[in-house]
């Protein structure tokens, strides 16, 4: 499920991620922002495996600068000044529970991966490549049973999808699969993957349509639905077309929680209820 935070963690990573930005627009170099998001994920495992560390990082009843002291104790000189400075930007802050600092930290560290993606020109391609891994582990039931294992080598379930993957996506995607893979934090892979589609799709400002269409469409018919959604909802609209041949014909989107069904299937099973009513 995608992330919900209390007021107060919302206002937390409002003003990290403002920092993080800040620190992005102030270097020339995207693997600048790769270092940092690897290094935000690097200490988002800590985080993960050690309780009190997350605990006292979201301590509100401590005072801000002896959390700064905290971090900067551990991390100084260990990872780059500008991870430093969000994660001062992190610990300073309220957050309401451990755990949603934690998915602040998170949060983070995708937003600065996806931002060397946009700095790249890769930003279409990572999240393409996103969405179509993720529809592969979904087809895959033998894959998610493995990914899911809690009995599983977590660095053999790395290997696995590194062995999908390689040399077939960006260093962006690698990396937020890996880490997702490492740590799916309760989630199924696939759903993560979906998630992170949408992460990239929100970056461009775009919202994500998702299509079923009994029949593979041409790229005329998508470049037209896109047109057709983008004026309907009077923005940006981002296509993930999935073939599903048991509509019987048609076509089914999905735009946030709103389904429009122009499926067969879709209108037989309206006839249904209208005629069980």
């Amino acid at each position: 499920m995608p992330m919900t935070l209390h007021a107060a963690s919302r206002e937390a990573l409002a003003a990290a991620e403002l920092r993080l930005l800040e620190l992005a627009d102030a270097t020339t170099s995207t693997d600048d922002l790769a270092k940092l998001g690897e290094e935000l994920f690097a200490v988002l495992g800590l985080l993960i495996e050690q309780p009190s560390l997350r605990r006292a990082a979201a301590d509100a009843s401590s005072q801000p600068a002896g959390r700064e002291q905290l971090v900067r104790g551990l991390f100084a000189g260990k990872v780059s000044d500008a991870t430093l400075q969000v994660l001062v930007a992190v610990v300073t802050a309220r957050w309401s529970s451990p755990r949603e600092l934690v998915d602040g930290v998170e949060s983070l560290a995708r937003t600065a991966l996806l931002v060397r993606a946009e700095r790249d020109g890769q930003l279409d391609s990572t999240e393409d490549e996103l969405f179509r891994l993720g529809r592969i582990v979904a087809g895959s039931n033998e894959l998610e049973l493995l990914l899911a294992d809690p009995a599983g080598s977590v660095p053999g379930k790395v290997a696995l999808v590194d062995s999908l993957i390689e040399g077939k996506v960006s260093p962006v995607t690698k990396t937020l699969v890996d880490q997702l893979v490492r740590h799916p934090r309760g989630m199924r892979v696939a759903d993560g993957l979906a998630e992170l589609a949408d992460l990239a799709a929100k970056r461009r400002q775009r919202s994500v349509a998702h299509v079923r269409s009994a029949v593979e469409l041409t790229a005329e018919q998508i470049d037209r639905l896109t047109a057709t959604l983008t004026t309907i909802y009077s923005r940006p609209i981002a296509l993930h077309v999935e073939v599903d041949a048991s509509l019987a014909g048609g076509l089914q989107i999905k735009i946030g929680d709103e389904i429009i069904d122009g499926s067969i299937a879709g209108r037989l099973a309206a006839l249904r209820r209208n005629l069980a009513s």
